[in-house]
């Protein structure tokens, strides 16, 4: 039976144990999504407190695809040569590093969340954002929001496989493919945001067609010893309307594992505003990474309020998910996983750093 602290080998990978730091946006680079040293201490906190992979918040795979303009980047060499530092450090102290490319569609171009998530104006600097269908941004505000040409559609494909190989040349060993969200992967393979009539709408095989292509062309280009993770959102959370569903992720799930993906990260929501959260209480997502798990033979990975030592170890020894998938608990606790060993009465499956060692005498 595995647990918690069970080293997980995904191709040639090993993840030393089944805690993932999930990615969290920083908004804090420059104008120029350059990443600097807050990346460094932060991504590095979590990995000398002993998470098996510690992810890469999203970065933006092409200027357009930032959420805000202090997101971070990986659309040229200098930003992959300002993140080969963090992944060394990553590794050098026991984790797998890992990246999430992400394009934020028709939800990029507005403030960081601290000034209010609203649209950027262009004297502000706005810019155009892009979008399957629909001309309306995700919260209908102006400016209006591209409709996406199949040149357009080829040109972000393009984006996330040099991504992906600026990513694996820096260093990361786990690439994610963000499609979660809201954002444009998950714009493409949602009915809610996708009104196309060519190979890329219309059905659930032209809606997935992105995601799925997307998928198949990073696998291409990472190395074949390590894995590929696709974030997908199980539901739309918009039970009055036609809308993706879990039984939709359900069906997806499969054909992302022929495409390439070694594990799908379960999440869920963010496509519209008027979405309908379910309660929200520990675990309340896990049940997604569930079905998906019982649909593929890919791995699943749970996120949803994991917060404590014992509901993450349930998790994985339960077969619920083969990762528990931790974020807003590492930004409280970086030294999580460490904490989690010895309430578990695992102190002896982590490696504590000799720096801190008197601190869990």
């Amino acid at each position: 039976m595995s647990d918690l602290f069970s080293p997980l080998e995904i191709r040639g990978t090993e993840i030393r144990n089944r805690v993932m730091v999930s990615p969290m946006c920083q908004y804090c680079c420059g104008p120029d999504g350059v990443g600097y040293d807050w990346h460094e201490v932060h991504l590095g906190s979590r990995a000398v407190g002993g998470a098996g992979l510690v992810m890469a918040e999203a970065t933006a795979v092409e200027p357009r695809g930032r959420i805000t303009p202090r997101d971070l980047g990986i659309w040229s060499e200098e930003h992959a040569d300002a993140l080969a530092p963090v992944a060394e450090f990553m590794a050098e102290h026991g984790a797998t590093p890992g990246i999430q490319l992400a394009h934020a569609g028709r939800k990029a171009s507005k403030t960081r969340p601290a000034d209010g998530s609203r649209p950027l104006q262009p004297d502000e600097g706005g810019w155009e954002t892009v979008a399957p269908g629909s001309p309306y941004p995700y919260d209908d505000q102006p400016p209006e929001t591209k409709r996406m040409s199949k040149d357009d559609v080829a040109d972000v494909k393009d984006a996330f496989v040099a991504a992906a190989e600026r990513a694996r040349d820096a260093g990361f060993e786990v690439a994610e493919v963000h499609a979660a969200h809201g954002y444009l992967l998950h714009e493409f393979y949602s009915p809610v945001s996708n009104d196309r009539e060519d190979e890329y709408g219309g059905d659930f095989e032209g809606r997935t067609r992105l995601v799925r292509e997307v998928t198949a062309e990073v696998r291409e280009v990472w190395p074949d010893d390590q894995p590929v993770f696709v974030r997908v959102s199980a539901s739309d959370w918009l039970p009055d309307r036609e809308s993706w569903t879990v039984e939709d992720t359900a069906r997806l799930a499969p054909l992302l594992a022929d495409a390439g993906a070694d594990l799908i990260d379960v999440s869920s929501g963010g496509i519209h505003p008027d979405q309908q959260i379910p309660s929200v209480g520990p675990n309340y997502m896990v049940p997604y990474a569930e079905r998906v798990g019982e649909a593929t033979d890919a791995l699943v990975g749970a996120v949803g309020k994991i917060t404590e030592a014992t509901q993450a170890d349930a998790i994985v020894r339960n077969d619920r998910a083969d990762l528990a998938i931790v974020g807003r608990e590492h930004l409280r606790n970086p030294y999580f996983t460490l904490h989690a060993a010895h309430e578990l009465g695992e102190a002896d499956r982590v490696e504590i750093p000799v720096q801190y060692r008197r601190g869990f005498q």
